[in-house]
Parts: C-alpha cells; structure tokens; sequence
C-alpha cells in the first residue's frame, strides 16, 4: 500500500479533527517515516559487509533483485494487489483478518526481535548483575555411517540472553496487539519492519533502483487516481503494513480513532534506493555521504509536498507520485554536476567477476 491518507474515521460519528491534531499527526507520520529510513540504510551497511565475508568464505553470492525482476514487479505487486482486493469482495474481511492477524504476529516478533537485540546486547552491561550475558547453540547434526564416518550438519541456531530477553518483550507487544489491535502496537510492529526492510532487502545496483521506482510510480500513480482499488484494500486490511497516527489525539486521548496513514511501501521501497546510495558512497572513499544525505533531505521534502497537496484536495495521494522525482533526480543531478554518472550507473553491491576486472582496468 504505497499512498498517504488523510484522516479516516473508523466509527461513523466521530467529529471531524482539529487543525492541532492534524498537525501532531501528520508530524508523527513524517517522523516515523523518516527514522526507520536513516536507521535501516545505516544497518544496511554493516549487513553489506557481512554478506561480503560470506561471500568470501562461502563463494555463494547473495539473491538480489535484478533489473529485469524490478521491471516485473509492478506487474506482480497489481496483480497481487487486484487479487487482495477480490478476495475482500468476495470473502468476508473479518476471517481473512484474523490469518492476516496471527500471520503478522510470528512476522511482527521476529522483525522486532532482530531490531531490538543488537541494541541491548550492546548496553547490557547495565543489567549484567541481574542476569549474565550468556551465548548459546543449538545444533542438529546427521552422523553418516560408513568406512569414514562423518557428521552433516543440518541446523544451527545461536541465540543469546539478550535475544531470549528482546523475543519476550516483543512476544508481550504481540499478544497486545492480538487482542487489541491497538494503533501503537501497529505502529511498532511496522516501524520493525520498515526498519528491517530497507536494512535486510538490498537492491544490487543503481539501474536496478531506478527501473523498480520508475515501475512503481506508474503502478502507485494508476491504482490510487485510476481505481479506488489500493485505498479500498488499505482500509481492509487489518495488519501492520502501514503506520497510522490518530489525527483526534487530543480530544479521544489513547482511544482515538480518526486515523492518517502511510503505507510502509512508501519507506521501504525508497529506503532500499537510499541505503544503496548510501552503500555507493562508502565505496568512493571520499569521507562523506554526498549522495545519501542529497537523497535523504529530497526524500524529506517529497513527504512535505505529499502531505501539502493531500491537505489541500482532501484526497488519498499516491506517495510515489512526488517522491520518486525527488529520489532519482537529486543524486543523477549531483552525479551528473560532479562527473560520478559512470561510476554511479557501474555500482554494483556484488559485482561479477567480469566487472572485478574492468573495475581493475578504469
């Protein structure tokens, strides 16, 4: 769901929001919007140099999206997304919600466990008193018999206290979620996924970003102006795949129900392109992130300028629509001012042997 809605009532006689709650909730929407963003490509980074080791020391490379997959994409995401919608037609919402509901609860912990342990296995010394840092293992082997008797490996698991600590904490914002579906519980769920997203789903190079985006401006474009087919499934669709902020705060408190909402397509499907940059300029050596933070403060006016004209036409917008201009123009334009095109349209997160050696010859 990649749009920005204004408010929505969820009960039929709620009053329409204050000028005051509009601001705090359109504020808090551009705030989560932005942090998972800057947090994910930075996460990306360190994820990147992993995959590189292993690479290395494994010699298989990593899946990624290639040009002609990010060209299918939008083809498959409509077509995945006209089937959501017939199947809510046809079926009624409340059994298909209650799959999606404990679907994203398995999902929704493990995203949030992966985003909170590394953080507080880093300041655990704060509680190591109370409870010890301990790592384990868990390993499943096969011993093949034979005149030389070896053992295969099939399954391994690492974990450590702090894993076991964050899996609880989050499996409790699970439960809270289940049985309430509160908005703020969505909202920590699809701030672990956004963060997740950009900092775990690499695009491999620049021309793969640009062919998805410019895929995906059309698709975001035609579903929201041309059908009512992505707002009607938004609606419908009870899971954490989008962030919402109650535009009635102040009045309605915690209970509030007159909702704004972003889809986390918005963030995720950008925030992959700006990791990427942001991976291209750790990789020109230059000391600086020229191009992410170019991209970044563009990606930021986009959300202000999707905000401003959905404000003013009191009309689901299509956030693509605005921000995938901004995206892929700023770092072209900066490319193309500081002579980096080549090197820019050239970047490859894991280049072919092939591209090693014309890497070697420039």
């Amino acid at each position: 769901m990649d749009d920005i809605e204004p408010p929505q009532n969820i009960s039929s006689t709620e009053p329409s929001a204050s000028v005051e709650g509009m601001v705090i909730a359109y504020g808090n929407l551009l705030a989560m919007a932005i942090v998972p963003v800057f947090l994910g490509a930075f996460r990306s980074v360190k994820h990147h140099s992993l995959q590189k080791k292993r690479l290395e020391e494994s010699g298989e490379k990593p899946d990624t999206m290639s040009t002609k997959d990010a060209a299918m994409f939008p083809l498959i995401a409509s077509g995945a997304l006209f089937g959501i919608y017939i199947f809510f037609k046809i079926f009624s919402k409340a059994y298909i919600n209650y799959l999606l509901t404990f679907y994203f609860f398995i999902l929704g912990v493990s995203a949030l466990t992966h985003l909170l342990s590394p953080t507080l296995e880093r300041y655990y010394g704060i509680i190591s008193n109370l409870l010890p840092l301990r790592k384990f293992d868990i390993i499943l082997t096969e011993k093949i018999e034979g005149e030389h008797a070896k053992t295969k490996s099939l399954f391994a698991l690492n974990f450590s206290t702090s894993d076991i600590i964050t899996a609880a904490l989050s499996s409790a914002i699970g439960v809270w979620y289940l049985m309430k579906k509160h908005w703020i519980a969505n909202n920590i769920f699809a701030f672990a996924f956004a963060v997740n997203g950009v900092e775990l789903l690499h695009l491999n190079s620049v021309l793969t970003g640009c062919t998805l985006l410019s895929g995906l401006f059309i698709y975001d474009v035609f579903w929201v102006f041309g059908t009512n087919v992505m707002v009607t499934v938004a609606k419908s669709f009870e899971a954490p795949i989008k962030l919402i902020f109650p535009s009635d705060l102040l009045e309605n408190g915690l209970s509030a129900s007159n909702f704004a909402m972003l889809g986390l397509g918005d963030i995720v499907i950008l925030g992959k392109f700006m990791a990427l940059l942001l991976r291209f300029d750790n990789s020109l050596n230059r000391c600086r992130n020229t191009y992410f933070n170019a991209t970044f403060f563009a990606y930021i006016a986009g959300l202000f300028l999707t905000i401003f004209v959905m404000h003013v036409f009191k009309h689901a917008q299509p956030a693509l629509l605005y921000l995938v201009p901004a995206c892929l123009g700023t770092p072209i334009l900066i490319a193309a001012i500081k002579g980096d095109l080549k090197a820019l349209f050239k970047y490859e997160d894991h280049p072919s042997e092939e591209q090693k050696e014309e890497g070697k010859t420039d």
